[in-house]
């Protein structure tokens, strides 16, 4: 990331610090430590929603939100609860090109999401 996109490196070594304002940067002291700040606090880890996937119909143009973060109640989609539940997480939204049948992830940790790629057979929540 830029120091004018906001928070890291760049510009010879010259910081933008998250408060302050665009065009603005923060110039270490040779004699200070570096400092780290984040611009937001990390999102949450998701929630394992099943231990396994979840049988789906998808239908051609129809527009989806996969739940990313595993706490809406209509799973394995969003019912806005990461709003309250886990507010850095936002649900994967996707349109299908054709009517088919998938399995979509359950346990919130596939590297295809929203589809399933058998993460979950791999043992133990991290």
């Amino acid at each position: 990331m830029s120091a004018a996109a906001g928070g890291g490196r760049g510009l010879g070594g010259y910081l933008r610090r998250c408060r302050d304002p665009p065009g603005v940067l923060y110039i270490p002291s040779l004699f200070s430590a570096p400092q780290v700040r984040r611009c937001s606090a990390p999102s949450p880890p998701p929630v394992a929603a099943a231990a396994e996937p979840f049988p789906v119909e998808l239908k051609a143009g129809k527009k989806y939100a996969w739940c990313a973060c595993g706490h809406s109640k209509s799973q394995p989609f969003c019912d806005g609860a990461h709003r309250k539940a886990a507010p850095g997480v936002s649900p994967l939204r996707f349109t299908p090109e054709e009517d088919k049948r998938v399995w979509l992830c359950g346990c919130k940790r596939t590297r295809t999401p929203p589809y399933c790629d058998g993460t979950h057979k791999e043992g133990t929540q991290p």
